[in-house]
């Protein structure tokens, strides 16, 4: 092995750097579904002096001057579980473009939403299930009916394709490292084939053990025709308690995907689902 190789074969200049999360949007209309949200949020940051929390208010009305002491209600309700108060902002602009001006003014790492989701019979997104494809940062789904917060199991599903970018696997370490969280590498298998065993996979293999060190604890591979029902079969049985996707919808090194599994899973999960993309 050449002496400047690690033992995955990495070079040390490609030696991990943490990618901290430290600066959480939030886009809160004051529905059951963003208060949901937000209590994941202030649950993720806890007692953390270096996190922060923005809440968005995204509007086309004139007159939003009455949010002002809603905001600071909310502020003073959440003061003593976090450290580093509530901060809002207030757009009168489009959901969308309201939060990615919003990602580039509080440099965001993490948004953290809340959903209302769908049934299996719906096939229209939801405004989350759209946005999540267009995000240029991670995002965290939460569905309304989330009421308790748990993290110590962690289900990332993988597909056959690479790994295209090492950064969001450093994303994935700093969420297990906080909360010393478990990862269960799910891959789905949907098609005929023998899985597990391309170069391709291989790699993939080499870098999941290489980033997540420790808190890597298995691969599961699992028959069934629907993606998005093994997936939330495998999160149910296992009290998985937040699935991690990697969308390939911006991929830049192979044709990207439609997205069409991010928006689903996102619609149907009853598990928090982080898109990190």
């Amino acid at each position: 092995m050449c002496p400047l190789m690690g033992k995955f074969g990495f070079s040390n200049r490609y030696n991990k750097i943490m990618k901290k999360i430290i600066n959480i949007l939030v886009p809160y209309d004051f529905s059951d579904a963003a208060r949901c949200a937000l209590d994941y949020a202030v649950n993720y940051v806890g007692t953390s002096s270096d996190m922060h929390i923005t809440l968005l208010y995204a509007s086309m009305m004139k007159d939003t001057g009455h949010l002002e002491n809603a905001f600071k209600s909310l502020r003073k309700e959440y003061g003593k579980a976090l450290r580093s108060p509530l901060t809002w902002m207030v757009a009168r602009d489009s959901l969308n473009n309201a939060i990615r001006k919003a990602c580039e003014a509080v440099k965001a790492d993490l948004i953290i939403m809340g959903t209302t989701g769908s049934s299996e019979t719906t096939t229209s997104p939801t405004h989350t299930s759209k946005f999540i494809l267009q995000a240029e940062c991670p995002v965290l789904v939460i569905p309304q009916a989330e009421r308790e917060f748990h993290l110590k199991n962690i289900a990332l599903v993988l597909g056959r394709d690479a790994i295209e970018e090492r950064a969001v696997l450093e994303t994935l370490l700093d969420v297990v490292r906080r909360f010393n969280a478990k990862v269960h590498v799910l891959t789905i298998e949907n098609e005929p084939g023998d899985y597990g065993y391309s170069e391709t996979e291989e790699k993939n293999e080499n870098l999941l053990e290489y980033y997540l060190e420790d808190f890597y604890a298995d691969h599961m591979f699992i028959e069934n025709p629907d993606v998005v029902q093994g997936i939330c079969t495998y999160a149910e049985e296992k009290e998985i308690d937040m699935i991690a996707i990697l969308p390939r919808n911006h991929a830049r090194r192979s044709s990207p995907s439609e997205g069409r599994l991010t928006r689903i899973l996102t619609q149907r999960a009853k598990t928090p689902v982080l898109a990190i993309d």
